[in-house]
């Protein structure tokens, strides 16, 4: 009996929408990481990206649990000293919703070469219209 070990040409990669008005922010993005990662598939292989393509609209709409709101910050580093940039989360939301997002999942997903490769194949959109009508993408429902 020999092991499967996927490889880059059987890959039969899917095009998925998923609405992210009223989820909650984490328990969201761990399920779209997943289905970046492929781990839905029963063909996943650990070092080979197996995962679909995920649209994730209405992001404006996602929601978090307590305080984090007001609480919760989003950190980078300009590189020159003292260059740190710290922002809320309620601010974050009211500029770029979409980023949200997409740093909760960059937050699951491999640190190396293979988790930027997998992030890129995340595409987020503040409002519910998307340009990716002509990769046929079909609508997933995630649980709440």
């Amino acid at each position: 009996m020999k092991t499967f070990m996927t490889n880059a040409e059987s890959i039969d990669k899917k095009w998925y929408v998923v609405d992210a008005s009223g989820q909650t922010l984490g328990r969201f993005a761990s399920e779209i990481a997943k289905i970046l990662i492929g781990k839905n598939k029963t063909t996943f292989t650990p070092g080979v990206d197996a995962g679909d393509y995920v649209i994730v609209i209405n992001a404006e709409k996602i929601e978090v649990t307590g305080k984090k709101e007001s609480q919760k910050m989003y950190r980078r580093h300009t590189g020159y000293i003292g260059g740190l940039k710290e922002v809320v989360y309620k601010d974050m939301m009211a500029k770029h919703p979409d980023r949200i997002i997409t740093a909760a999942v960059k937050g699951m997903l491999p640190k190396n070469k293979l988790g930027r490769h997998m992030l890129s194949k995340m595409k987020v959109y503040a409002g519910s219209e998307h340009n990716h009508q002509a990769q046929n993408p079909e609508v997933l429902e995630l649980n709440k």
